[in-house]
């Protein structure tokens, strides 16, 4: 099952017939064709298998987890496709990352979701853990949904992530994260992310070595 369900995933990619100038990489979700443009020389800026499972995961699952009005933050956006397919999908999105993502980021929004959403995404600075009250103030700034796919990997931030999910998240956003495990450092955040939350698994690839997780904050898990 796991190897078929991959399998299906990966078919939603498709690559350019011809050589172009720029690299991109074709999607399709959500009804829609999607054209992600990569720069290969930044982590950033490339598509990674975790976010295609998490966007398999929004259009498979849309009923469930409806997401039309729904406010929704990507962090660590990259190239923007997670973003990109919850707008499709309905919801209003901010998509976030560093300052050097952000031209990238901004370029495969509006290239994909211009007068195709019912409401425009947003593309926002954000740096984990810095400046969180300046720019997501609590008293104003509440989400449905958080969404993170592939941000758990070789940088020296955990602490920093694990402070922004705690700053963005009301009691009842509901933070859908896709995570490839890779070295032990790293997937020991998992454990620290269950002081804070409570974690559901809800899809599982051992052949990608990837979990989506769902989360609330402890005691709200419905």
């Amino acid at each position: 099952e796991d190897e078929q369900v991959v399998a299906e995933i990966m078919r939603r990619r498709f690559f350019p017939a011809l050589l172009t100038h720029k690299a991109w990489e074709g999607f399709h979700f959500a009804g829609h064709e999607i054209r992600i443009t990569e720069a290969t020389d930044c982590y950033g800026a490339v598509v990674w298998p975790s976010a295609l499972v998490l966007c398999y995961f929004l259009e498979t699952n849309s009923k469930q987890y409806n997401l039309v009005d729904k406010n929704v933050i990507e962090i660590g956006a990259g190239t923007g496709l997670v973003s990109i397919v919850a707008s499709l999908l309905g919801a209003l999105v901010t998509a976030t990352d560093l300052p050097e993502l952000l031209g990238n980021l901004q370029h495969n929004v509006l290239q994909n979701t211009k007068l195709k959403c019912k409401h425009q995404p947003r593309v926002k600075e954000l740096s984990w853990g810095i400046d969180l009250e300046k720019n997501f103030p609590r008293s104003s700034c509440h989400f449905d949904y958080i969404m993170a796919a592939d941000v758990v990997y070789h940088h020296p931030f955990l602490d920093e992530l694990l402070l922004t999910f705690d700053h963005l998240c009301k009691n009842d956003t509901v933070i859908l994260w896709a995570m490839k495990f890779r070295l032990d450092k790293e997937n020991q955040f998992v454990g620290r992310f269950q002081t804070l939350f409570d974690l559901e698994v809800i899809s599982n690839f051992p052949s990608l070595n990837i979990t989506l997780y769902k989360a609330m904050r402890k005691g709200r898990m419905k």
